[in-house]
């Protein structure tokens, strides 16, 4: 994944998580997670893994609503691989409604529950 000008954390609670059947017999795990991230004020984010092994990829579709009252949406996608007993590791692109792209990397716990990560500011 592209690198950029770092910007900050972001952590992230999983909400909800929900399976259904996807493309060649793989797995879709829809997950919801809210949390905060540098600059971003409140996240709500919904992301569609395609599983089945040990490592895929995902999407992702979230908006953040910023200190300022302002409201910003992002589309990404991105890869996971498997870390070890119930993480994920995963980067991901994601293009920002105010025309940024950003690079985020980090690590699903998925016993915690949570993502934490960082996130570049990529041109």
């Amino acid at each position: 994944m592209a690198s950029g000008k770092p910007i900050g954390e972001f952590s992230l609670k999983m909400i909800t998580q929900t399976n259904t059947p996807g493309p060649a017999g793989s797995v879709l795990i829809q997950v919801n997670f809210e949390g905060s991230g540098a600059g971003f004020g409140a996240i709500f984010d919904t992301s569609t893994f395609i599983g089945g092994g040990r490592d895929g990829t995902f999407s992702q579709v979230g908006s953040a609503y910023l200190d300022n009252g302002d409201v910003l949406s992002g589309i990404g996608q991105g890869t996971y691989e498997s870390k070890g007993k119930h993480r994920w590791s995963t980067a991901s692109i994601i293009q920002i409604s105010d025309g940024r792209r950003l690079s985020s990397t980090g690590e699903i716990d998925l016993a915690a529950r949570t993502w934490k990560g960082t996130l570049s500011e990529i041109s």
